[in-house]
């Protein structure tokens, strides 16, 4: 009796130290999960707010990005017309009559808080080239747009604008499309602001005098937004269109122009 005593309790002790083990086991388990759970929830945590960085960035940096495409959602685009002969800033002039003359209205007024010095300010000096098409005929942006009394000298490449009243810190010198932003503060200007300066109105579905679907391509890809909040940057290609057929943008040889 004692006997079969002794084994039945060296059986419940053996049970009771298998199930203390697997209660051990099931401890171990429960708190390698929970620590697997708060660290996939930290990661989680860290994830939706890398990602919602991420987001916010890219939606910040995206609002410019989202508004260029490509050009192929335009379809074929027929060739643009032979640039003509370099003028004097070695930039091609095109054999176009002008799209508008510059305002004689612009008399050194302040235009859009840009102001108009007596001299060139150079703390920020970049250009930006302008192209337009008139159902699918290109026009001249014309020299001394930003110079109110403009006095033009004839190099030997053509006619430049050397001086006047004033310079306001967006300006041409010569019908090549070469804009001059010359400012005392670095930022960014518009082509909405050069064409106030200009004096010419500037939309979705008009370019100066002419009306008509405007179509506007910045260093070759459609931009998408208002055309007037095309910024000018340094040494970019920018085309305007107005109606159609629509043309294949226009670009310069910047290392070449020296500008």
């Amino acid at each position: 009796m004692s006997g079969r005593s002794s084994r039945e309790n060296r059986r419940r002790a053996l049970e009771e130290a298998r199930q203390a083990q697997r209660r051990r086991k099931r401890t171990l388990r429960v708190a390698v999960w929970g620590g697997a759970a708060v660290i996939a929830a930290g990661a989680g945590i860290g994830l939706g707010l890398g990602l919602s960085g991420s987001s916010s960035g890219s939606s910040s940096g995206s609002s410019s990005g989202s508004s260029y495409g490509s050009l192929s959602s335009l379809g074929s685009l027929a060739a643009d017309p032979a640039q003509g002969a370099p003028g004097a800033e070695g930039v091609p002039v095109p054999g176009a009559p002008a799209l508008a003359a510059p305002s004689a209205a612009t008399a050194g007024q302040s235009i859009d808080g840009i102001g108009c010095e007596t001299s060139e300010q150079t703390v920020f000096h970049i250009h930006t080239h302008l192209t337009i098409f008139v159902n699918g005929k290109q026009r001249q942006v014309p020299a001394g747009i930003g110079i109110p009394d403009a006095v033009t000298e004839q190099s030997a490449k053509g006619p430049f604008v050397a001086s006047g009243k004033c310079f306001y810190f967006l300006h041409t010198h010569s019908p090549d499309g070469i804009i001059h932003i010359e400012s005392p503060t670095q930022r960014t200007y518009t082509l909405g602001e050069f064409f106030d300066e200009w004096q010419q109105p500037l939309s979705s579905g008009q370019v100066g005098p002419a009306r008509g679907k405007v179509t506007a391509i910045v260093n070759g890809k459609l931009y998408s937004g208002d055309p007037r909040d095309v910024p000018l940057g340094s040494r970019e290609d920018v085309t305007l269109e107005v109606g159609t057929p629509l043309l294949a943008p226009e670009s310069i040889d910047w290392p070449a122009t020296g500008l």
